[in-house]
């Protein structure tokens, strides 16, 4: 069995390599774990691996502000030093210091 340490971090801040938005991981699966429907959806040309972490981010854009599920080689770190204002931040982390969200939940 192969295992992969997740690159990114709960409360890090990413941004997607091809499509202009940014945002907050918080929670990883160590592959993909969405429906089939949904990966089907990609174009076939663009679809990433499912033996890879894919994770779940509090996203933004200049448009709006929503839930993503993105492979981890579709992500890059941001150093923008900048927080995402995304509403729902407040639920699961604390403050934003050194780009990152310190965690405001208990693990289990």
């Amino acid at each position: 069995m192969m295992h992969k340490r997740a690159k990114y971090h709960l409360g890090q801040v990413v941004r997607h390599r091809k499509h202009p938005f940014r945002g907050v991981v918080f929670d990883v699966d160590p592959e993909f774990s969405n429906t089939d429907e949904w990966y089907e959806s990609i174009p076939e040309d663009s679809r990433p691996s499912k033996k890879q972490p894919f994770y779940h981010l509090l996203a933004e854009n200049d448009q709006s502000f929503y839930v993503a599920y993105v492979s981890e080689q579709n992500l890059v770190a941001d150093y923008s030093g900048e927080p995402v204002d995304h509403p729902d931040i407040p639920d699961l982390f604390g403050a934003f210091q050194d780009g990152a969200y310190e965690l405001h939940f208990q693990m289990n």
